[in-house]
Protein backbone atom coordinates (compact mmCIF):
# COMPACT_ATOMS: atom_id res chain seq x y z
CA UNK A 1 0.00 0.00 0.00
CA UNK A 2 1.42 3.65 -0.79
CA UNK A 3 1.66 5.69 2.25
CA UNK A 4 -0.61 8.98 1.10
CA UNK A 5 2.38 11.72 1.87
CA UNK A 6 -0.31 14.75 2.67
CA UNK A 7 -0.72 13.86 6.46
CA UNK A 8 -4.55 15.06 7.98
CA UNK A 9 -3.77 13.30 11.41
CA UNK A 10 -1.18 14.99 13.41
CA UNK A 11 3.11 15.72 12.92
CA UNK A 12 4.53 12.57 10.73
CA UNK A 13 8.05 13.81 10.74
CA UNK A 14 9.81 16.21 8.60
CA UNK A 15 9.45 14.39 5.67
CA UNK A 16 5.46 15.61 5.35
CA UNK A 17 5.72 18.89 7.13
CA UNK A 18 5.70 21.51 4.90
CA UNK A 19 7.95 24.56 4.95
CA UNK A 20 7.63 26.88 8.37
CA UNK A 21 11.37 27.66 8.28
CA UNK A 22 11.56 30.64 9.43
CA UNK A 23 8.77 29.92 12.14
CA UNK A 24 10.68 26.77 13.33
CA UNK A 25 14.25 28.56 13.75
CA UNK A 26 12.46 31.69 15.36
CA UNK A 27 10.46 29.25 18.29
CA UNK A 28 13.75 27.50 18.26
CA UNK A 29 16.14 30.00 18.61
CA UNK A 30 13.68 32.58 21.42
CA UNK A 31 13.03 28.87 23.45
CA UNK A 32 16.74 27.97 23.85
CA UNK A 33 17.50 31.42 24.79
CA UNK A 34 15.23 31.34 27.81
CA UNK A 35 12.13 32.24 26.81
CA UNK A 36 8.61 32.39 27.05
CA UNK A 37 6.20 32.63 23.71
CA UNK A 38 2.86 33.47 22.91
CA UNK A 39 2.20 31.91 20.00
CA UNK A 40 -1.69 33.13 18.66
CA UNK A 41 -3.65 32.65 15.52
CA UNK A 42 -6.78 30.45 14.04
CA UNK A 43 -6.98 27.16 14.08
CA UNK A 44 -5.83 24.63 11.41
CA UNK A 45 -2.98 26.52 10.35
CA UNK A 46 -0.74 24.11 12.01
CA UNK A 47 0.19 25.65 15.10
CA UNK A 48 0.25 21.77 16.96
CA UNK A 49 2.61 20.58 14.49
CA UNK A 50 4.70 23.89 14.43
CA UNK A 51 5.60 23.34 17.95
CA UNK A 52 6.11 19.45 17.41
CA UNK A 53 8.44 19.97 14.34
CA UNK A 54 10.04 22.43 16.68
CA UNK A 55 11.15 20.16 19.51
CA UNK A 56 11.79 17.46 16.87
CA UNK A 57 14.84 19.50 15.98
CA UNK A 58 18.12 18.00 17.38
CA UNK A 59 19.00 20.86 19.31
CA UNK A 60 16.07 20.52 21.21
CA UNK A 61 15.13 17.12 21.39
CA UNK A 62 18.96 16.52 22.30
CA UNK A 63 19.42 18.67 25.51
CA UNK A 64 15.79 19.29 26.66
CA UNK A 65 12.50 17.51 28.10
CA UNK A 66 9.36 18.59 25.48
CA UNK A 67 6.24 18.09 26.98
CA UNK A 68 2.60 19.05 24.63
CA UNK A 69 -0.10 19.37 26.89
CA UNK A 70 -3.11 19.54 24.90
CA UNK A 71 -6.13 21.61 27.17
CA UNK A 72 -8.58 22.05 24.49
CA UNK A 73 -10.79 19.31 26.25
CA UNK A 74 -10.25 20.70 29.43
CA UNK A 75 -13.32 22.76 31.07
CA UNK A 76 -12.05 22.83 34.60
CA UNK A 77 -8.78 23.55 36.79
CA UNK A 78 -8.78 19.77 38.32
CA UNK A 79 -9.19 18.74 34.15
CA UNK A 80 -6.33 21.04 33.26
CA UNK A 81 -3.65 19.68 36.63
CA UNK A 82 -4.65 16.23 34.98
CA UNK A 83 -4.02 16.66 31.36
CA UNK A 84 -1.09 17.86 32.49
CA UNK A 85 0.39 15.59 34.82
CA UNK A 86 -1.06 12.85 32.11
CA UNK A 87 0.53 14.67 29.38
CA UNK A 88 4.58 14.43 31.00
CA UNK A 89 4.46 10.94 32.36
CA UNK A 90 3.47 9.97 28.36
CA UNK A 91 5.99 12.03 26.94
CA UNK A 92 8.93 10.61 29.70
CA UNK A 93 7.57 7.02 29.82
CA UNK A 94 9.85 6.28 26.25
CA UNK A 95 12.97 7.52 28.41
CA UNK A 96 13.24 4.70 30.74
CA UNK A 97 12.03 3.69 33.60
CA UNK A 98 14.74 6.17 35.90
CA UNK A 99 13.20 9.59 34.17
CA UNK A 100 9.93 8.86 34.89
CA UNK A 101 10.22 7.26 38.39
CA UNK A 102 11.58 10.79 38.89
CA UNK A 103 8.37 12.22 38.01
CA UNK A 104 6.20 10.13 39.66
CA UNK A 105 8.36 10.22 43.15
CA UNK A 106 7.38 14.38 43.24
CA UNK A 107 3.22 12.70 43.01
CA UNK A 108 2.74 12.30 46.71
CA UNK A 109 -1.23 13.58 46.75
CA UNK A 110 -1.58 11.00 44.15
CA UNK A 111 0.55 8.22 44.30
CA UNK A 112 -2.24 5.74 44.92
CA UNK A 113 -3.60 6.24 41.58
CA UNK A 114 -1.10 5.50 39.41
CA UNK A 115 -1.26 1.94 38.74
CA UNK A 116 0.84 -0.19 36.65
CA UNK A 117 0.50 -2.42 33.40
CA UNK A 118 1.83 -5.87 32.64
CA UNK A 119 5.28 -4.37 31.18
CA UNK A 120 5.63 -2.38 34.41
CA UNK A 121 5.23 0.53 32.68
CA UNK A 122 3.33 3.59 34.51
CA UNK A 123 -0.92 4.06 33.87
CA UNK A 124 -2.20 7.44 34.70
CA UNK A 125 -5.51 6.86 35.44
CA UNK A 126 -6.99 8.74 37.95
CA UNK A 127 -10.43 8.85 37.61
CA UNK A 128 -13.41 11.66 38.66
CA UNK A 129 -12.67 13.80 42.07
CA UNK A 130 -9.26 11.31 42.83
CA UNK A 131 -6.89 14.39 42.32
CA UNK A 132 -8.09 16.27 45.88
CA UNK A 133 -7.18 19.29 46.02
CA UNK A 134 -5.36 20.22 42.44
CA UNK A 135 -3.48 22.43 43.58
CA UNK A 136 -1.64 20.25 45.79
CA UNK A 137 -0.86 17.94 42.29
CA UNK A 138 0.07 21.22 40.34
CA UNK A 139 2.37 22.48 42.94
CA UNK A 140 4.16 18.70 42.82
CA UNK A 141 4.43 18.97 39.03
CA UNK A 142 5.77 21.79 38.98
CA UNK A 143 8.56 20.84 41.56
CA UNK A 144 9.73 18.30 39.15
CA UNK A 145 10.05 20.90 36.29
CA UNK A 146 11.76 22.81 38.45
CA UNK A 147 14.33 19.87 39.57
CA UNK A 148 14.43 17.74 36.59
CA UNK A 149 17.93 16.59 35.38
CA UNK A 150 17.21 18.38 31.76
CA UNK A 151 15.99 21.77 30.98
CA UNK A 152 12.25 21.53 30.29
CA UNK A 153 10.07 23.07 27.09
CA UNK A 154 6.10 22.98 27.92
CA UNK A 155 3.88 23.81 25.38
CA UNK A 156 0.15 24.32 26.38
CA UNK A 157 -2.19 23.94 23.40
CA UNK A 158 -5.78 26.19 23.61
CA UNK A 159 -4.52 27.80 26.40
CA UNK A 160 -7.23 30.51 26.79
CA UNK A 161 -9.51 27.71 27.70
CA UNK A 162 -7.97 28.58 31.27
CA UNK A 163 -10.46 31.48 31.06
CA UNK A 164 -13.42 29.14 31.27
CA UNK A 165 -12.51 27.38 34.43
CA UNK A 166 -15.74 27.71 36.99
CA UNK A 167 -13.29 26.19 39.87
CA UNK A 168 -10.27 28.84 39.74
CA UNK A 169 -10.62 32.07 38.58
CA UNK A 170 -6.87 32.93 39.98
CA UNK A 171 -5.52 30.29 37.06
CA UNK A 172 -3.57 32.84 35.56
CA UNK A 173 -2.34 34.52 38.41
CA UNK A 174 -1.41 30.85 40.03
CA UNK A 175 0.21 29.52 36.17
CA UNK A 176 2.20 33.08 37.06
CA UNK A 177 3.56 32.60 40.07
CA UNK A 178 4.35 29.00 39.26
CA UNK A 179 6.84 29.65 35.97
CA UNK A 180 8.05 32.43 37.93
CA UNK A 181 9.78 30.18 40.13
CA UNK A 182 10.58 27.46 37.39
CA UNK A 183 13.68 28.60 35.99
CA UNK A 184 14.87 24.86 34.72
CA UNK A 185 11.35 25.50 32.27
CA UNK A 186 10.33 27.52 29.18
CA UNK A 187 6.84 27.49 27.73
CA UNK A 188 4.99 28.26 25.05
CA UNK A 189 1.32 28.95 25.28
CA UNK A 190 -0.79 28.38 21.95
CA UNK A 191 -3.93 29.67 21.37
CA UNK A 192 -6.56 30.26 18.42
CA UNK A 193 -8.89 32.37 19.84
CA UNK A 194 -7.01 35.40 19.74
CA UNK A 195 -9.22 38.11 21.09
CA UNK A 196 -9.05 36.11 24.65
CA UNK A 197 -4.93 35.30 24.09
CA UNK A 198 -4.53 39.10 23.26
CA UNK A 199 -6.35 40.25 26.66
CA UNK A 200 -3.96 37.95 28.99
CA UNK A 201 -0.48 38.46 26.85
CA UNK A 202 -0.89 42.10 26.41
CA UNK A 203 -3.06 43.58 28.59
CA UNK A 204 -0.99 45.95 31.33
CA UNK A 205 -3.89 44.62 33.55
CA UNK A 206 -3.25 40.61 33.11
CA UNK A 207 -0.55 38.79 35.23
CA UNK A 208 1.40 37.29 31.84
CA UNK A 209 1.61 40.84 30.38
CA UNK A 210 5.18 41.29 29.44
CA UNK A 211 5.91 37.51 30.17
CA UNK A 212 6.24 36.39 26.92
CA UNK A 213 7.64 37.06 23.12
CA UNK A 214 4.13 36.86 21.22
CA UNK A 215 4.38 35.44 17.94
CA UNK A 216 1.71 34.70 15.17
CA UNK A 217 1.14 32.13 12.52
CA UNK A 218 -0.40 33.18 9.10
CA UNK A 219 -0.93 31.01 5.98
CA UNK A 220 1.59 29.08 4.02
CA UNK A 221 2.44 30.86 1.41
CA UNK A 222 1.60 29.59 -2.25
CA UNK A 223 4.72 29.06 -3.75
CA UNK A 224 6.07 27.13 -0.93
CA UNK A 225 3.05 25.14 -0.68
CA UNK A 226 3.28 24.34 -4.32
CA UNK A 227 6.86 23.11 -4.10
CA UNK A 228 5.57 20.76 -1.08
CA UNK A 229 2.85 19.71 -3.15
CA UNK A 230 4.67 18.98 -6.43
CA UNK A 231 7.15 17.03 -4.89
CA UNK A 232 5.11 14.78 -2.55
CA UNK A 233 3.18 13.64 -5.65
CA UNK A 234 6.47 12.36 -7.55
CA UNK A 235 7.90 11.12 -4.45
CA UNK A 236 5.38 7.61 -4.51
CA UNK A 237 4.73 6.17 -8.10
CA UNK A 238 6.05 9.31 -10.24
CA UNK A 239 2.35 10.70 -9.66
CA UNK A 240 2.23 15.01 -10.86
CA UNK A 241 -0.12 17.36 -10.20
CA UNK A 242 -0.17 20.92 -12.34
CA UNK A 243 0.40 24.47 -10.82
CA UNK A 244 -3.17 25.29 -11.10
CA UNK A 245 -4.72 22.86 -9.10
CA UNK A 246 -2.65 23.59 -6.10
CA UNK A 247 -3.38 27.09 -6.67
CA UNK A 248 -7.36 26.65 -6.88
CA UNK A 249 -7.17 24.65 -3.57
CA UNK A 250 -5.20 27.30 -1.44
CA UNK A 251 -6.99 29.76 -2.49
CA UNK A 252 -10.38 28.28 -2.34
CA UNK A 253 -9.34 27.59 1.64
CA UNK A 254 -7.44 30.63 1.48
CA UNK A 255 -4.24 28.48 2.73
CA UNK A 256 -6.22 27.56 5.99
CA UNK A 257 -3.35 24.65 6.10
CA UNK A 258 -5.75 21.68 7.60
CA UNK A 259 -8.18 21.88 5.10
CA UNK A 260 -6.02 22.42 1.81
CA UNK A 261 -4.17 19.09 3.19
CA UNK A 262 -7.71 17.20 3.39
CA UNK A 263 -8.49 18.20 -0.24
CA UNK A 264 -4.42 17.47 -1.24
CA UNK A 265 -4.94 14.18 0.54
CA UNK A 266 -8.09 12.98 -1.44
CA UNK A 267 -6.81 14.19 -4.80
CA UNK A 268 -3.45 12.14 -4.03
CA UNK A 269 -5.40 9.30 -3.44
CA UNK A 270 -7.53 9.57 -6.75
CA UNK A 271 -4.68 9.87 -8.48
CA UNK A 272 -3.20 7.07 -10.13
CA UNK A 273 0.92 5.86 -9.94
CA UNK A 274 2.22 7.64 -13.17
CA UNK A 275 -0.94 9.86 -13.69
CA UNK A 276 -1.59 13.38 -13.47
CA UNK A 277 -3.71 14.51 -11.20
CA UNK A 278 -6.19 17.53 -12.92
CA UNK A 279 -8.43 20.75 -12.14
CA UNK A 280 -11.36 18.32 -12.68
CA UNK A 281 -10.79 16.27 -9.69
CA UNK A 282 -10.91 19.30 -7.44
CA UNK A 283 -14.79 19.17 -7.08
CA UNK A 284 -15.18 15.61 -7.15
CA UNK A 285 -12.96 15.40 -4.11
CA UNK A 286 -14.42 18.32 -2.55
CA UNK A 287 -17.69 16.27 -2.31
CA UNK A 288 -16.25 13.60 -1.38
CA UNK A 289 -15.47 15.11 1.65
CA UNK A 290 -18.64 17.08 2.12
CA UNK A 291 -20.60 13.65 1.80
CA UNK A 292 -18.36 12.24 5.01
CA UNK A 293 -19.35 14.91 7.05
CA UNK A 294 -22.54 15.67 6.06
CA UNK A 295 -24.16 13.70 8.83
CA UNK A 296 -21.65 15.30 11.59
CA UNK A 297 -22.78 18.80 9.93
CA UNK A 298 -26.36 17.99 10.34
CA UNK A 299 -26.13 17.16 14.03
CA UNK A 300 -24.05 20.59 14.94
CA UNK A 301 -26.71 22.74 13.50
CA UNK A 302 -29.13 20.34 15.00
CA UNK A 303 -27.50 20.98 18.30
CA UNK A 304 -27.30 24.50 18.60
CA UNK A 305 -29.69 26.41 20.14
CA UNK A 306 -32.26 28.07 18.16
CA UNK A 307 -30.60 31.82 18.63
CA UNK A 308 -26.91 30.95 18.15
CA UNK A 309 -28.14 28.92 14.73
CA UNK A 310 -29.73 32.14 13.57
CA UNK A 311 -26.85 34.02 14.39
CA UNK A 312 -24.35 31.02 12.94
CA UNK A 313 -26.20 30.75 9.77
CA UNK A 314 -26.40 34.97 9.12
CA UNK A 315 -22.60 35.17 9.36
CA UNK A 316 -22.09 32.16 7.48
CA UNK A 317 -24.54 33.04 4.37
CA UNK A 318 -22.75 37.07 4.62
CA UNK A 319 -18.76 35.71 4.64
CA UNK A 320 -17.18 38.02 7.01
CA UNK A 321 -19.04 40.14 9.43
CA UNK A 322 -17.07 43.18 10.77
CA UNK A 323 -20.18 45.52 12.55
CA UNK A 324 -21.66 42.31 14.17
CA UNK A 325 -23.81 44.40 16.40
CA UNK A 326 -24.61 46.77 13.81
CA UNK A 327 -28.66 47.44 12.87
CA UNK A 328 -27.51 46.87 9.46
CA UNK A 329 -26.44 43.25 9.93
CA UNK A 330 -29.52 42.33 12.53
CA UNK A 331 -31.92 43.67 10.35
CA UNK A 332 -30.57 42.08 7.43
CA UNK A 333 -30.96 39.15 8.30
CA UNK A 334 -34.02 39.82 10.82
CA UNK A 335 -32.38 38.76 13.47
CA UNK A 336 -34.19 39.53 17.34
CA UNK A 337 -32.24 42.07 18.81
CA UNK A 338 -28.17 43.13 19.14
CA UNK A 339 -28.20 42.52 22.69
CA UNK A 340 -29.31 38.77 21.78
CA UNK A 341 -26.56 38.68 18.70
CA UNK A 342 -24.31 39.51 21.07
CA UNK A 343 -24.57 36.97 23.72
CA UNK A 344 -24.76 34.32 20.28
CA UNK A 345 -21.97 35.53 19.52
CA UNK A 346 -20.10 35.16 22.96
CA UNK A 347 -21.42 31.41 23.08
CA UNK A 348 -20.51 30.45 18.94
CA UNK A 349 -17.13 31.76 19.88
CA UNK A 350 -16.59 30.00 23.15
CA UNK A 351 -17.55 26.50 20.79
CA UNK A 352 -15.44 27.44 18.34
CA UNK A 353 -18.04 27.42 15.54
CA UNK A 354 -17.02 31.11 14.66
CA UNK A 355 -13.95 33.01 14.89
CA UNK A 356 -12.56 36.58 15.09
CA UNK A 357 -9.63 38.27 12.95
CA UNK A 358 -9.09 41.73 12.91
CA UNK A 359 -12.67 42.56 14.16
CA UNK A 360 -14.03 40.36 11.11
CA UNK A 361 -15.91 37.32 12.55
CA UNK A 362 -16.89 34.50 10.26
CA UNK A 363 -16.87 30.71 10.27
CA UNK A 364 -13.65 29.10 10.56
CA UNK A 365 -14.91 25.79 9.60
CA UNK A 366 -14.38 26.59 5.75
CA UNK A 367 -16.17 23.09 4.69
CA UNK A 368 -19.12 23.75 7.20
CA UNK A 369 -19.92 26.70 5.18
CA UNK A 370 -19.58 24.91 2.00
CA UNK A 371 -21.47 22.57 2.67
CA UNK A 372 -24.50 24.15 3.88
CA UNK A 373 -23.97 26.41 0.46
CA UNK A 374 -24.42 22.82 -1.20
CA UNK A 375 -27.16 22.09 0.60
CA UNK A 376 -28.63 25.75 -0.05
CA UNK A 377 -29.58 26.39 4.07
CA UNK A 378 -27.40 29.65 3.60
Amino acid sequence: MTENPFVTNGYAGAEYFCDRVEETKMLVEFLTNGNNMALMSPRRLGKTDLIKHSFSQPVISDHFYTFVVDIYATDSFRDFVNVFGKSILEALKPKGRKVWEKFLDMLFSIRSEISFDISGNPVWGLGVGAMTPPQTTLDEIFTYLRSADKHCLVAIDEFQQILYYNDNKNIEAELRTQIQRCPNANFIFSGSQRHLMSKMFLSPSRPFYQSVVPMSLEPIPFDRYWTFAESQFAKNGGRRITKDVVEEVHSQFVGVTANVQRIMNILYMQTPAGEVCTKDMIAPAIDTYLQMSSEAYETLLRQMPEKQRNVFLAIAAEGRVKSISGGQFVRKYRLPSVSSVVSAVKGLLEKDFITETDGEYYVYDHFFRLWMQRRQII
